[in-house]
């Protein structure tokens, strides 16, 4: 019953984030905001929002080991596994020259920063701030610093708005039940719920991101599918760690500090890289591919 609970509520959340994104997306395309920036600071936070969701749950029913467990694993599904298949079906990503002189190094640096800040197994207040206030710096600069790339205003649809309120609703519930039922099957199966949130829920979670840079590669915007992988494990490091640290204290487990954070930071170093030739190729996507079924091999291996 709780396996089933799982599926639908994660299905529910996932559902409720594409039509957030989408909607957000219209608006942001109808204020003028061109489709890197989007790509960076709406479409992100919008697949980010699961995370953010279901580590708000966590936190606020007591066990937020979970927290931990799922941004860890979202970042590390979005660089092996999304980037990974984006390389594989685009066969080649390109990687624009602002990506690579501004946007690789805060990722990298948002990487290191998160293995500092949990080191010591919890997050506190201050540190909590300084995750937050990484994140208003990133999405100023973003939004400061367009080169050239206009796009035409539209009047912004009222069905959009309402799309977004009952979007978020639909969100806030779904989370809840998918923790719940995440809490009842560790206890069920005996393995911690951090492992279950670093593999399975970071995997379903991570599926409004792997749509959304498909779909953009297939229609050639590169720049979308590229942003919306760095802006999308920002977000989860600043904001989804940040705000949790807000709404209560979080535990980090030792396995997630001995394994999955240094294997996360290592992933990213070698995504950082990888685009030091401003292009992935289709055989470092399958690399990436492996790599990331070496992490959910590994991961249960020690249970």
């Amino acid at each position: 019953m709780n396996l089933g609970i799982f599926a639908i509520s994660l299905y529910v959340l996932l559902q409720a984030s594409d039509f957030f994104v989408e909607a957000a997306e219209r608006i942001g395309l109808a204020a003028g905001i061109p489709p890197f920036i989007i790509g960076v600071t709406i479409v992100a936070l919008g697949t980010s929002l699961p995370e953010l969701a279901s580590s708000i749950e966590a936190v606020l029913m007591g066990d937020s080991k979970i927290v931990i467990g799922n941004v860890a694993g979202s970042n590390i599904a979005n660089i092996a596994l999304v980037l990974g298949l984006v390389a594989v079906v685009g066969k080649q990503v390109k990687v624009n020259e602002s990506i690579m002189n501004v946007d690789i190094p805060i990722l990298v640096s948002s990487a290191f920063l998160l293995w500092f800040v949990v080191h010591d197994q919890t997050v506190s207040i201050f540190e909590a701030i300084v995750l937050l206030g990484a994140l208003a710096v990133f999405l100023f600069y973003s939004l400061n610093n367009n080169e050239g790339e206009e796009t035409e205003k539209t009047k912004i649809n009222g069905k959009d708005i309402g799309i977004l309120i009952l979007a978020g609703i639909a969100i806030k519930f779904s989370a809840e039940y998918t923790i719940k039922s995440i809490i009842e099957l560790s206890k069920l199966l005996e393995i911690g719920s951090e492992v279950i949130a670093a593999s399975v829920v970071a995997l379903g979670t991570s599926l409004p991101e792997v749509f959304v840079s498909l779909a953009a590669i297939r229609k050639g915007k590169t720049d979308i599918a590229v942003g919306n992988i760095l802006g999308s494990n920002i977000f989860n490091t600043y904001a989804v760690m940040g705000i949790s640290a807000l709404v209560g204290t979080l535990v980090i487990p030792v396995n997630v500090i001995n394994f999955v954070l240094p294997f996360m930071v290592a992933l990213t170093v070698m995504f950082a890289v990888m685009c030091i030739s401003k292009k992935i190729s289709r055989w470092e996507g399958l690399m990436l591919l492996i790599f990331y079924g070496l992490f959910m091999v590994e991961l249960f291996s020690d249970l």
